[in-house]
């Protein structure tokens, strides 16, 4: 099971794997307090980072563009899966809108891949 949950939030009994998905280190919240890991590298790119919180693209528009990120760089992703097969998993993010927000759209994307994930699959498998 995935959950997304503000970085600020308390740690729960049921997060299971923690893990960081924003580009940016969240203000005023120490290294040591996140409990879990930080893949910078899986949020979406500065560029569309910017647009979406300067509102040059609106949600669909941002998840269309980080869908499109996502699909190009199995490789920072992929390892996601991984942690979904050993239990629950928690996608962190430091924004204030629960809804609308790149973990969200992360999160929605990996059951998809979960979905599809088949016995034998690699990152090979989506490579184009």
């Amino acid at each position: 099971m995935i959950r997304c949950k503000r970085v600020y939030d308390a740690v729960g009994q049921g997060d299971g794997q923690r893990v960081l998905v924003d580009r940016l280190w969240p203000r005023n919240k120490r290294k040591d307090e996140l409990h879990g890991q930080w893949l910078r590298e899986v949020a979406p790119s500065t560029e569309l980072r910017k647009a979406f919180h300067q509102g040059e693209v609106d949600f669909a528009a941002f998840s269309q563009r980080y869908r499109q990120e996502l699909a190009a760089h199995p490789e920072h992703w992929y390892a996601l899966l991984d942690l979904m097969a050993k239990g629950d998993l928690t996608l962190l993010y430091a924004g204030k809108d629960t809804e609308h927000n790149n973990a969200q759209v992360l999160a929605a994307w990996l059951e998809e891949e979960w979905e599809r994930r088949g016995p034998g699959s690699s990152p090979v498998c989506y490579a184009p």
